[in-house]
């Protein structure tokens, strides 16, 4: 059944960031049928340095398959280039996070810098009223306030927009709000938009097969030297070959065999150490974080009782939110949380409602 989206007027304009995917199109289709002005924009956003001929063919694949959903849709579309601020904010970001020791999120910062970010503020600045993607979350207004919540379909992607401030949902719309993956497939299939059985990439999109150890040896630059292997107790067990190679969780592809399973417990950069421990060791109730962002309200002046989930896939778990400064708090689950990795993000929950997301830190 067709979706209604209700424009506030008909000749609303919106710029929808289109990656050449199927949820971006069905998102675009929404919108032009709700009687939206509609626009398509694919963002240019991998430096071109970084590319082998392969990839290059391979992002400008991306563009004329957006350009040609848009064709049939009858709505412009444009291809601006913003490697610059992407490389800036994200990819550079990126390597220094795990030259630290850190795993990071790059979608997470690409959504809250460049999506809802370089995006919006150009969408903004050349005269269209709100951006829309094919995320799967909900965003509304209650009080004034722009908020936000899941989505009903299993493949809820607020964790990934739980950076994004109530100024910038005010100016967002997720036109797949109210449908599930299998229904926008269908949508697009059923309106012959060319993208309707295209795969979902399932990697980091400047990463090819998400060999990050390659990229950061061709970009990163002067990497982290060799050190230790240590037992929690501190006790030397071995050699690394650099910090920047391993995630806290990691049990496979050490290069140093036990007569048990470990796995990497601890990341430290200052004393170039990589923590191996038993899988208790990897447990932890109490999570730092930093870079605090709330959508739900301004401040946090007092502990609160929310849900947080401190990885993508993870089940949400009841944490006591407790803040420690401007923009950092502290998360005390009820249960133990498994391998609490540092760059990582934390997302908390009210009953449906995004309370906001940290950024875990040691």
């Amino acid at each position: 059944m067709p979706v209604k989206i209700s424009p506030t007027h008909k000749m609303e304009r919106i710029l929808v960031g289109m990656s050449g995917g199927v949820d971006s199109s069905a998102a675009a289709l929404l919108l032009k049928e709700a009687g939206y002005d509609v626009t398509g924009m694919t963002m240019r956003l991998k430096p071109r340095y970084m590319l082998t001929e392969e990839q290059a063919r391979a992002m400008d694949k991306e563009v004329a398959d957006a350009a040609a959903v848009c064709e049939k849709l009858g709505i412009a579309h444009i291809a601006p280039d913003f490697s610059a601020a992407f490389e800036e904010k994200v990819i550079r970001p990126f390597i220094a996070s795990y030259k630290n020791g850190e795993t990071p999120n790059p979608c997470f910062l690409c959504n809250q810098t460049i999506k809802f970010g370089i995006m919006l503020d150009w969408a903004l600045e050349n005269g269209f009223d709100k951006v829309a993607t094919g995320h799967y979350a909900r965003v509304v207004t209650e009080n004034g306030r722009a908020l936000l919540m899941r989505s009903p379909d299993k493949k809820d992607q607020s964790y990934f927009l739980s950076g994004l401030t109530p100024e910038q949902l005010k100016h967002v719309l997720i036109p797949l709000t109210h449908i599930g993956k299998d229904e926008a497939r269908k949508l697009a299939e059923d309106n012959g938009l060319p993208v309707a059985h295209k795969p979902d990439s399932q990697e980091i999109c400047f990463i090819p097969g998400n060999d990050y150890i390659r990229f950061l040896e061709r970009f990163g630059g002067e990497l982290p030297d060799a050190g230790d292997f240590v037992s929690p107790e501190g006790e030397v067990l071995g050699r690394h070959s650099g910090i920047h190679r391993y995630t806290v969780g990691q049990r496979k592809g050490l290069g140093i065999t036990f007569g048990e399973p470990r796995f990497v417990t601890a990341i430290d950069p200052e004393k170039s150490t990589v923590t191996l421990g038993r899988n208790a060791d990897c447990m932890t109730q109490t999570v730092k974080l930093c870079k605090l962002n709330l959508i739900l309200r301004d401040r946090l002046d007092e502990p609160v009782f929310v849900e947080a989930k401190v990885r993508y896939a993870a089940r949400p778990e009841r944490a006591r939110l407790v803040p420690t400064g401007e923009d950092t708090a502290i998360l005390e689950f009820d249960v133990p949380q498994r391998a609490v990795t540092p760059g990582q993000v934390a997302a908390m929950y009210q009953g449906d409602y995004v309370f906001g997301s940290g950024i875990i830190c040691r």
